[in-house]
């Protein structure tokens, strides 16, 4: 979860960096580390050893399937 906190606050920082018309350079290089950041961030999820014991019958845990036991 902290490489999801680092590349948003990365990518809001670039979009007020830009509304607030800051030089061309820190826009771009912080854009530069905020692309660079969601691929590690999604790299990081998707190799984190997480183990569940749900499976696809369980559907989701925020709309449990009524009428089932």
């Amino acid at each position: 979860m902290h490489w999801v906190a680092i590349t948003t606050l990365l990518l809001i920082t670039v979009t007020i960096f830009a509304t607030m018309n800051l030089a061309f350079n820190w826009v771009f290089y912080i854009t530069m580390l905020g692309q660079a950041s969601v691929v590690v961030m999604v790299y990081k999820v998707l190799k984190d050893n997480y183990v569940t014991d749900k499976t696809f019958e369980d559907r989701y845990e925020d709309f449990p399937q009524r009428g089932r036991s």
